[in-house]
Protein backbone atom coordinates (compact mmCIF):
# COMPACT_ATOMS: atom_id res chain seq x y z
CA UNK A 1 0.00 0.00 0.00
CA UNK A 2 1.43 3.31 -1.13
CA UNK A 3 0.77 6.76 0.65
CA UNK A 4 0.47 9.59 -1.31
CA UNK A 5 0.78 12.89 0.01
CA UNK A 6 -2.34 15.43 -0.26
CA UNK A 7 -0.96 18.09 -2.99
CA UNK A 8 -2.44 21.37 -3.28
CA UNK A 9 -3.38 24.05 -6.64
CA UNK A 10 -1.90 27.39 -6.58
CA UNK A 11 -5.16 28.41 -6.69
CA UNK A 12 -6.63 26.14 -3.64
CA UNK A 13 -3.70 27.74 -0.96
CA UNK A 14 -4.18 31.18 -2.42
CA UNK A 15 -7.95 30.91 -1.24
CA UNK A 16 -7.28 28.99 2.02
CA UNK A 17 -5.03 31.82 3.18
CA UNK A 18 -6.49 34.56 1.33
CA UNK A 19 -3.75 35.94 -0.98
CA UNK A 20 -3.37 36.30 -4.44
CA UNK A 21 -1.51 33.64 -6.51
CA UNK A 22 0.48 36.79 -7.91
CA UNK A 23 1.28 36.98 -4.12
CA UNK A 24 1.91 32.91 -3.72
CA UNK A 25 3.85 33.59 -7.27
CA UNK A 26 5.77 36.42 -5.86
CA UNK A 27 7.01 34.79 -2.53
CA UNK A 28 8.58 32.11 -4.88
CA UNK A 29 10.53 34.52 -7.29
CA UNK A 30 11.74 35.56 -3.59
CA UNK A 31 13.04 32.31 -2.79
CA UNK A 32 10.38 32.18 0.37
CA UNK A 33 8.52 29.00 -1.14
CA UNK A 34 9.77 26.21 -3.41
CA UNK A 35 6.66 24.43 -4.80
CA UNK A 36 7.27 21.31 -6.92
CA UNK A 37 6.71 21.29 -10.41
CA UNK A 38 5.15 19.25 -13.07
CA UNK A 39 5.63 20.51 -16.04
CA UNK A 40 4.07 24.24 -15.71
CA UNK A 41 2.04 23.06 -13.15
CA UNK A 42 2.96 23.98 -9.33
CA UNK A 43 2.17 21.18 -6.73
CA UNK A 44 1.91 22.26 -3.35
CA UNK A 45 2.30 20.09 -0.14
CA UNK A 46 1.51 20.53 3.87
CA UNK A 47 5.11 22.01 4.55
CA UNK A 48 4.61 25.01 1.60
CA UNK A 49 1.20 25.84 3.30
CA UNK A 50 2.73 25.52 6.75
CA UNK A 51 5.50 28.38 4.81
CA UNK A 52 2.86 30.40 3.64
CA UNK A 53 1.35 30.45 7.12
CA UNK A 54 4.79 31.61 8.56
CA UNK A 55 5.67 34.58 5.46
CA UNK A 56 2.05 35.80 6.23
CA UNK A 57 2.20 35.80 10.00
CA UNK A 58 5.77 37.32 9.91
CA UNK A 59 4.15 40.02 7.44
CA UNK A 60 1.50 40.72 10.13
CA UNK A 61 3.86 41.07 12.89
CA UNK A 62 6.44 43.50 10.76
CA UNK A 63 8.68 40.89 9.66
CA UNK A 64 10.48 41.73 6.00
CA UNK A 65 10.23 39.23 3.53
CA UNK A 66 14.48 39.60 3.81
CA UNK A 67 14.05 38.44 7.61
CA UNK A 68 11.56 35.96 7.11
CA UNK A 69 14.55 34.10 4.00
CA UNK A 70 16.80 34.76 6.45
CA UNK A 71 15.15 32.54 8.89
CA UNK A 72 14.03 30.20 6.53
CA UNK A 73 17.46 29.41 4.90
CA UNK A 74 18.73 29.12 8.85
CA UNK A 75 15.76 26.15 9.28
CA UNK A 76 16.35 24.87 5.77
CA UNK A 77 20.09 24.51 6.91
CA UNK A 78 20.33 23.17 10.69
CA UNK A 79 18.02 20.82 12.73
CA UNK A 80 15.06 21.56 13.75
CA UNK A 81 15.26 23.60 17.47
CA UNK A 82 19.15 23.69 17.29
CA UNK A 83 20.86 26.49 19.38
CA UNK A 84 22.13 28.30 16.74
CA UNK A 85 18.51 28.05 15.18
CA UNK A 86 16.91 29.65 18.75
CA UNK A 87 19.29 32.43 19.39
CA UNK A 88 18.37 34.01 15.93
CA UNK A 89 15.21 33.40 16.62
CA UNK A 90 15.34 35.36 20.20
CA UNK A 91 17.55 37.83 18.47
CA UNK A 92 15.11 38.33 15.87
CA UNK A 93 12.18 38.96 18.14
CA UNK A 94 14.36 41.13 20.77
CA UNK A 95 14.72 43.59 17.86
CA UNK A 96 10.93 43.33 16.56
CA UNK A 97 10.24 44.39 20.32
CA UNK A 98 12.19 46.97 20.55
CA UNK A 99 11.08 48.28 17.29
CA UNK A 100 7.36 48.05 18.20
CA UNK A 101 8.77 49.90 21.33
CA UNK A 102 9.62 52.79 19.70
CA UNK A 103 7.01 52.88 17.06
CA UNK A 104 4.29 53.28 20.32
CA UNK A 105 6.32 56.01 22.30
CA UNK A 106 6.23 58.04 18.28
CA UNK A 107 2.48 57.65 18.19
CA UNK A 108 1.96 58.47 21.56
CA UNK A 109 4.32 61.69 20.78
CA UNK A 110 2.17 62.47 17.83
CA UNK A 111 -0.75 61.82 19.70
CA UNK A 112 -0.20 64.39 22.74
CA UNK A 113 0.88 66.41 19.70
CA UNK A 114 -2.41 66.31 18.31
CA UNK A 115 -3.88 66.64 21.79
CA UNK A 116 -2.17 69.66 22.31
CA UNK A 117 -3.46 71.18 18.97
CA UNK A 118 -7.12 70.37 19.76
CA UNK A 119 -6.97 72.11 22.72
CA UNK A 120 -5.58 75.60 21.50
CA UNK A 121 -8.47 75.24 18.84
CA UNK A 122 -10.24 74.68 21.05
CA UNK A 123 -9.91 77.68 23.13
CA UNK A 124 -9.04 79.81 20.08
CA UNK A 125 -12.82 79.30 18.81
CA UNK A 126 -14.35 79.72 22.32
CA UNK A 127 -12.44 83.36 22.64
CA UNK A 128 -13.73 84.37 19.01
CA UNK A 129 -16.75 83.20 19.67
CA UNK A 130 -17.24 85.32 22.97
CA UNK A 131 -15.54 87.96 21.64
CA UNK A 132 -18.57 87.55 18.75
CA UNK A 133 -20.88 87.98 21.47
CA UNK A 134 -19.67 91.48 23.22
CA UNK A 135 -18.16 92.21 19.48
CA UNK A 136 -14.51 92.55 20.52
CA UNK A 137 -13.29 90.03 17.93
CA UNK A 138 -10.22 88.46 18.49
CA UNK A 139 -8.11 87.73 15.52
CA UNK A 140 -5.68 84.63 15.70
CA UNK A 141 -3.63 83.31 12.92
CA UNK A 142 -4.65 79.75 12.95
CA UNK A 143 -0.94 78.65 11.82
CA UNK A 144 0.61 81.05 14.62
CA UNK A 145 -1.50 78.86 17.02
CA UNK A 146 -1.05 75.38 15.73
CA UNK A 147 2.87 75.77 15.83
CA UNK A 148 2.70 77.14 19.02
CA UNK A 149 3.93 74.33 20.44
CA UNK A 150 7.26 73.51 21.88
CA UNK A 151 7.69 70.20 20.08
CA UNK A 152 8.66 70.31 16.67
Amino acid sequence: MTTQKKSFSISELAAEFGVTTRSIRFYEDQGLMKPERKGQTRIYYSHDKVRLKLILRGKRLGFSLAESRELFDLWDETPSGSERQLNKMLETLSAKQAQLEQQMKDIQMAKQELDNAEMRCRSALKELMQGKETGQGSAHNTADMLTSSKEI
